[in-house]
């Protein structure tokens, strides 16, 4: 068996999603430079920050964090590219995991389960997995919390965000998600996932029905803010 992988390992080498390095034994997707040099946005050390800025005077949110910033044609871009269109579980288990070892020092560590954002069935069936369903896991791994993923569903499959203006985003992730095992979160304080946040329209609206549930706090964490600046 050992004869076996070092044979693979000569001919088709495991190398760095970011970089295309070769990777060491011990290194997952991504090379230890790589994430040495990630661009964090360090928002689990400070409540007042951009993600929080965007549910100001919406809806209440206890906590809001982000990993890393989503810049377009940088080279971190892949790694989201990798996760949304190729299928790539290893890389989003393992940004998962990093995130979490970030939140352990946070707020965040005090939250009782993790939800990530459900994809309608369709899209669901079309993609294969759920991007943040993976995160999560990868995260929970690390915090030791359970991931739970039949609290929350999607009942409307809508368009692309892409594109759209923060009021179009809004409009149409209107009346998408329903709350559908409310036993499961009481008294729970919910960490919501996703990959990236831009405007909030999604989140804001997976939060809205996650609080109709009575004694339910809800914070929010997501592997990528979209730094548009």
């Amino acid at each position: 068996m050992c004869i076996i992988n070092d044979l693979t390992g000569l001919f088709y080498p495991r190398i760095c999603l970011i970089c295309s390095r070769r990777l060491l034994e011990k290194e997952k997707s991504i090379c230890l430079k790589c994430i040495s040099e990630m661009p964090k946005t360090g928002f689990h050390n400070n409540p007042v920050n951009n993600v929080a800025r965007l549910f100001w005077g919406r809806i209440h949110i206890e906590n809001c964090c982000s990993f890393i910033y989503f810049r377009k044609h940088s080279k971190y871009q892949r790694i989201f590219h990798e996760l949304k269109y190729h299928r790539n579980r290893e890389v989003g288990f393992e940004m998962g995991r990093l995130f979490g070892a970030d939140l352990c020092c946070s707020p965040l560590i005090f939250t009782d389960l993790l939800i990530p954002v459900p994809l309608h069935p369709k899209r669901l069936k079309s993609r294969g997995y759920n991007q943040s369903e993976i995160i999560a896991q990868g995260m929970a791994s690390i915090l030791d919390k359970p991931v739970i993923t039949n609290a929350l569903t999607r009942i409307r499959n809508t368009k692309t965000q892409t594109n759209k203006t923060r009021y179009g985003r809004f409009e149409n992730m209107t009346n998408v998600f329903k709350l559908a095992a409310s036993e499961l979160i009481k008294n729970k304080h919910v960490l919501l996932v996703d990959d990236v946040v831009t405007t909030g329209s999604t989140l804001e609206q997976c939060a809205i029905e996650l609080l109709k549930q009575k004694d339910v706090k809800v914070s929010i964490a997501t592997l990528g803010y979209a730094d548009l600046g």
